[in-house]
């Protein structure tokens, strides 16, 4: 199980914290709005590129499960990168996973996403 990190959301960059509020709250429009125009979003080995392909995964990603979303870590890589851990807990096979987050920020846009199981 993942150990909960120090790091509270507060001491996230804003745009983290923003894109994160908005994509747990499944509002792609606002999500969207945190990403570079060239933005580049990968999810578990899917790539999806640009304004349309990473709207279009913002919209639709995980709308065929219900699920919870908590927060267990936050960390800062660098300037331009941030990780965030969750755990989803809800319908979709094996019901409970751990997440990371991989930011890369540029001029306060993210450029940058990268989910993929955290490591055990």
């Amino acid at each position: 199980m993942t150990q909960h990190t120090d790091l509270p959301s507060d001491l996230l960059p804003t745009t983290v914290r923003e894109f994160f509020a908005a994509h747990i709250a499944r509002d792609a429009d606002t999500a969207s709005s945190f990403l570079a125009e060239d933005a580049v979003i990968v999810d578990q080995d899917e790539i999806f590129r640009g304004r349309e392909e990473t709207y279009a995964f913002l919209r639709d990603a995980g709308s065929e499960f219900e699920y919870t979303t908590e927060q267990i870590g936050a960390r800062r890589v660098d300037d331009a990168h941030w990780v965030v851990t969750v755990r989803l807990e809800g319908t979709f096979p094996g019901s409970v996973a751990e997440l990371d987050y991989r930011f890369a920020l540029r001029d306060d846009l993210i450029t940058e996403l990268v989910i993929a199981n955290h490591p055990a």
